[in-house]
């Protein structure tokens, strides 16, 4: 009895309620599931379609009582509906033996021609960019956006685990989605209330956030950018739309009919305007595609409404569901305006029906539009700061006043909930955990400081042996102005410490101007990047992977101090300038030499490097986003290029430094969005040292002889086989997102995903450089690809298990060359969609 006191009292709810619900699935007569059937409420225009497997769920606030079920081929069937909640429906289809009339639509793989449902979609291409606010020259409106994320499917089994003893409180307020049916615990709640302002003419945008609210987390900024990350903007007009890194092809994109079926379905007055609606469904399956419906205006071809829900073939890992709704509101006989935004995410490991996952819940409300008032360019340029205080701490007539959408029983419920729940010993024990495998740090409140990371505990190189590292750092908040940070690490093999220490301050909010500096003392394998910058606490995972390639013994003792000066003047416009001093020498003088001729020694040889550089450095990252106005912000977007100069000059005489020289470097990286064909990310790198410097100060090609794929570097390349003073270095690597593996009948279920990838590099080295450096010579090589251009080519097979890809490296020449490894594998781990 108590199993089913729960349900019932659910049940109860559910009838209590002015709601139609119904949910179930549809089968024909040989008891086969019918995807992508039609199901309304009569005399309505509120539906879904079924999923692939046939299965439906559709609520509505409105009390109906008939349902129709539809599709090409079918007849149709209308249920009566005697009670408010219908669930476990079995509806069964029988093949319509009747000509259509009136309107032709088409099913399946059919011709595109002669279809009114295509007719009506190519009128929308040509209207799409006179609708909404590209008819004006200016725009203004606010924007209310709430995101919310609940536990779902909670049923009694669950509520009894012992993760949850001592938290049964936390299940006295429960409800059901309208989409899924499913019961659910909201557990986060975050509210931004802005005013955007645009102009078409000059194509400037920019939004002024003027309250942030979220519930119980002291604005976490890890879960707001992952929140900003994963719910970015899009327009249903473009013709690629882009979720959770994905590329999924929109219902109104001009290639739409290569992607989906359509059919005219009804037509109906809609807020007094005469509109059509054309359902669409995927041709194919495994596709990153959706499936639903929408609503279109007769004369002006602009989007009424409009729903999508992702087909669950598609290849994205640990998301089940996704569904999207937009409503536009009639302005006047021409102007439709985007009035409200719904998005629903299902996160859970396993796509199965029962499985447990958190829903990600986004509504965006707008409102108050203003048109053709003009700004100056200046003004798009100023930005406010969503994180300023006065910003998150509204108070409540702030917001209830600038809801352009009530909080509903649950939502209201939240903040007390969250507040209560981190009193909890053993809530906040598990919030800890999360933040821990989240952030690789353990915060330890009391003292204002981080310890870690976690990550870079342990490691193993052929100079130290084992290696141990403790790390720490202070924490105030998200938003410190200044930040130290250090680390201490013992190589069980040579028996010595090595430390790190760093620091950081914001002396310009402004200008952001950072002044930071520190001191470095350890083993680093030195060359795995053409243009890195000069990190205090860096480390490549070159020097601690636990299993490489051939000997890793070309090691450098590094003894690094460097002071710097950065500013941003303008916003992703980063220049610093600096100094830095290093001693260098080998880590391994028996396997590995950076010895260079030096009159000046007895011996006429130096094994040691010292120098100091001056350090001119330019970074623009146009697109890039980031939270935060503390001295360390956090990115959250990926899909931004990067444009690199750095200058070093190096003065001989200057705290003893040994060389005289100018260095150039230029990179550029760049994404590409291939429409539905997958992501291509190409970097180019350019470099000339203009002076003679030895082995130790020359630009090492980046090799890889751990298993890790890691992209910049040449794995097919022991580190140090090439040296140059002049390169220019190209990296492609395109991700199909399996596009091609879904064409495949056997592969097609697996959801693998193609990558393949090109890289190529030239340079030389000279003479006066390679005569400097002949004592290194004796293990090892002083060469180039100066003769002709180095390339390696890779297949690779991604999200194999969801977690893991494999990449099969090929060398494309140079293969003559002593040891030279033909053919590599490497691999690498990461949780992506």
């Amino acid at each position: 009895m108590k199993r089913l006191l729960l349900p019932l009292l659910l049940l109860f709810a559910f009838v209590a309620t002015a709601q139609s619900k119904v949910g179930g699935s549809v089968i024909d007569e040989n008891n086969d599931p019918v995807a992508f059937a039609n199901i309304l409420f009569k005399n309505s225009y509120e539906g879904t379609i079924t999923d692939d497997n046939g299965s439906f769920y559709l609520e509505s606030d409105t009390t109906h009582d008939t349902l129709v079920v539809s599709f090409i081929g079918y007849e149709d069937l209308l249920i009566p509906l005697t009670q408010k909640v219908n669930y476990n429906m079995k509806v069964q289809l029988k093949e319509s033996s009747e000509q259509l009339q009136e309107v032709v639509v088409f099913a399946g793989k059919q011709s595109k021609k002669n279809n009114p449902a295509v007719e009506i979609l190519k009128k929308i291409w040509a209207k799409k960019r006179q609708n909404g606010v590209r008819q004006f020259k200016q725009y203004a409106y606010d924007k209310y956006e709430k995101v919310e994320f609940d536990l779902n499917t909670i049923d009694s089994a669950l509520m009894k685990r012992k993760i949850f003893k001592g938290l049964e409180f936390v299940f006295q307020d429960l409800d059901t989605s309208r989409i899924t049916g499913k019961t659910y615990l909201p557990i986060f709640l975050n509210e931004t209330f802005s005013k955007v302002y645009g102009d078409n003419v000059i194509s400037e945008e920019k939004e002024d956030v003027l309250g942030n609210k979220n519930s119980g987390f002291d604005n976490n900024q890890a879960i707001i950018g992952f929140i900003a990350d994963l719910y970015q903007d899009y327009d249903i007009y473009d013709n690629y739309l882009k979720f959770f890194d994905k590329s999924f092809t929109s219902p109104l994109s001009r290639t739409g009919v290569d992607t989906y079926n359509y059919a005219l379905r009804d037509s109906a007055f809609i807020d007094n305007k005469w509109c059509y609606n054309i359902v669409y469904y995927p041709r194919r399956k495994n596709e990153l595609t959706f499936k639903g419906d929408f609503w279109v205006n007769d004369s002006t071809y602009a989007i009424k409404n409009i729903n999508l829900e992702v087909t669950k073939s598609a290849n994205i890992n640990w998301v089940k569901e996704i569904y999207i709704e937009q409503d536009f509101e009639v302005v006047n006989d021409s102007v439709f305006l985007l009035k409200r935004d719904y998005m629903m995410s299902d996160f859970s490991f396993s796509k199965k029906e029962k499985s447990r996952g958190v829903y990600g819940k986004r509504t965006t409300v707008y409102g108050n539009y203003e048109f053709d008032k003009k700004h100056p360019r200046d003004f798009y340029k100023t930005e406010s700061n969503p994180y300023d205080p006065i910003v998150q701490n509204r108070d409540s007539s702030f917001w209830s006043n600038n809801r352009l959408e009530s909080l509903n029983k649950d939502e209201k419920g939240i903040y007390q909930l969250l507040d209560t729940l981190k009193t909890v010993p053993k809530f906040k024990s598990y919030y800890n955990l999360v933040s821990i495998l989240g952030s690789g740090y353990v915060e330890i409140d009391k003292w204002n400081m981080d310890v870690g990371s976690v990550y870079d505990v342990f490691g193993y190189n052929q100079a130290e042996g084992p290696r141990l590292r403790l790390g720490s750092r202070t924490y105030f908040g998200e938003n410190d102005l200044w930040r130290l940070e250090g680390y201490m690490a013992y190589g069980f093999s040579d028996q010595k410490f090595k430390y790190g220490t760093s620091g950081k301050f914001l002396l310009d909010k402004k200008s952001r101007l950072i002044i930071s500096g520190g001191n470095r003392r350890d083993i680093e394998q030195l060359g795995v990047s053409l243009t890195a910058t000069n990190d205090v606490l860096g480390r490549s995972i070159a020097s601690s992977s636990l299993v490489t390639v051939g000997a890793n013994n070309r090691l450098t003792n590094i003894n690094l101090s460097k002071l710097d000066f950065e500013m941003e003047p303008i916003t992703n416009l980063r220049i610093g300038v600096g100094g830095t001093f290093r001693t260098l020498s080998s880590a391994l003088p028996d396997d590995f030499s950076l010895d260079y001729i030096d009159p000046e020694e007895p011996s006429g040889i130096a094994s040691t490097i010292r120098q100091f550089d001056f350090n001119a450095l330019l970074i623009y990252t146009p697109g890039k986003r980031t939270i935060g106005y503390g001295v360390e912000r956090r990115t959250i977007n990926d899909n931004y290029s990067t444009l690199l100069l750095n200058y070093t000059k190096g003065t001989e005489g200057i705290f003893g430094s040994d060389f005289d020289y100018s260095k150039v470097q230029f990179a550029y990286s760049q994404p590409w969005q291939i429409g539905g064909f997958g992501r291509l990310y190409s970097t180019l790198e350019v470099g000339k040292t203009f002076g003679a410097v030895p082995l130790g100060l020359l630009n090492v090609i980046p090799g890889n002889q751990t298993f890790f794929s890691n992209y910049g570097t040449f794995p097919n390349l022991d580190f140090y086989e090439f040296v140059t003073d002049t390169y220019v270095a190209l990296h492609l690597q395109h991700n199909f997102n399996g596009r091609l593996f879904a064409r495949i009948p056997l592969l097609r279920k697996l959801n693998l995903r193609e990558v393949v990838g090109l890289r190529g590099v030239w340079g030389t080295l000279s003479d006066e450089n390679i005569a400097l450096s002949a004592p290194a010579a004796i293990n090892t090589p002083l060469q180039a690809p100066d003769d002709k251009v180095y390339y390696e080519y890779s297949f690779g097979i991604g999200n194999i298990f969801k977690i893991l890809r494999i990449d099969f490296n090929f060398r494309g020449n140079y293969l003559d060359a002593p040891d030279a490894r033909p053919f590599s594998i490497t691999g690498t781990f990461g949780f992506d969609f």
